[in-house]
């Protein structure tokens, strides 16, 4: 064998060993790396929670949905809510406080609502600040308004007021107002969310009327037709994720809280079958109410703020209805 011929053999033997030594350390590194990146690829980007509104607004109703936002808010891995809405509505102050809820939850995430049969009245106004809203074409959608209810009880003898009106509270006149102010605030808050997409003027959304779920998209008050799943992948979507986690928010059963404030004898009920807002927490104490609820209420009396005789001017120069 000659030199050249044996150097030119032990050249190769040195490359073919140094090849399968990197083939082999090769296959170690991707081996170890593996279970890493298949470990990546499994977990979610985030976490989309669905919290249900599926009853009438009350104390107890509200508190529950507010503790939901709350947690979706301070919880890291949800990256959007979805509201999933079945209410009349309910208290006025109730439905304002779950209106901020809400509003402060859609300052940090995204919102969507899916109205299954009903979002009226005050259930409208606690998801006017959603990012998307979605309808059935069979929902019951609007009832922008506020009623005041109450009963008309003499004044009980021997009693001594610092004030003429510490029994009263006020008369019907002031009533009237007071409802037209909070009649104002949730047309205002209806406009400033949904105005870019109404086509029904403000005279025509104080009317306080409800549409079916197809109307409501015509109009503006919902924005497609869908149901809750379309919204939890709308939600992701607005989020930024492509693969994430689903959680239904645990839903409490109410403590038998009910909005009859009249027996059907029309004699005052006792404290434990009423609407919390209403007489519930003050025993037999006259006590006005103001509701945003679509739908009657057994034994009351309801103040039309209609008859008011000076029409309040808007920013604009017209009058509102």
């Amino acid at each position: 064998m000659t030199p050249t011929f044996a150097s030119l053999r032990n050249l190769l033997g040195t490359v073919a060993k140094s090849y399968v030594t990197v083939v082999i350390v090769a296959l170690l590194v991707s081996a170890s790396l593996a279970p890493i990146v298949w470990g990546s690829t499994s977990n979610p980007d985030g976490t989309v929670a669905v919290i249900e509104v599926d009853s009438t607004l009350t104390e107890s109703s509200a508190e529950r949905i507010t503790d939901d936002l709350q947690e979706a808010r301070q919880n890291d891995s949800i990256s959007a809510v979805v509201l999933d809405v079945d209410s009349p509505g309910g208290g006025v102050s109730v439905s304002e406080g779950l209106y901020l809820a809400v509003e402060r939850t859609a300052e940090q995430m995204p919102v969507v609502t899916s109205v299954d049969s009903t979002a009226a009245s005050g259930g409208y106004y606690m998801i006017a600040p959603s990012d998307e809203i979605y309808v059935k074409p069979g929902s019951i959608v609007g009832s922008i308004g506020v009623r005041a209810t109450y009963f008309d009880v003499p004044p009980t003898d021997e009693q001594i007021t610092t004030g003429p009106d510490k029994n009263t509270g006020g008369t019907e006149t002031e009533y009237k107002a007071q409802v037209e102010m909070m009649r104002q605030a949730f047309v205002g808050t209806v406009i400033e969310h949904r105005g870019d997409e109404l086509t029904l003027s403000e005279t025509e959304l104080a009317y306080a009327k409800v549409y079916t779920g197809t109307k409501s998209v015509e109009n503006g008050l919902a924005d497609d037709i869908g149901d809750t799943e379309v919204a939890i992948g709308t939600a992701a979507d607005m989020a930024g994720l492509k693969d994430y986690d689903t959680i239904e928010m645990e839903s409490e059963p109410l403590s038998g809280t009910s909005l009859i404030i009249g027996s059907e004898n029309g004699d005052r009920p006792e404290a434990s079958t009423v609407h919390p807002q209403t007489y519930g927490r003050y025993g037999a104490v006259n006590t006005p109410t103001f509701l945003a609820l679509w739908g009657s209420v057994d034994n009351e009396r309801v103040i039309d703020a209609t008859e008011l005789e000076r029409p309040v001017a808007n920013e604009t120069g017209g009058d509102r209805p």
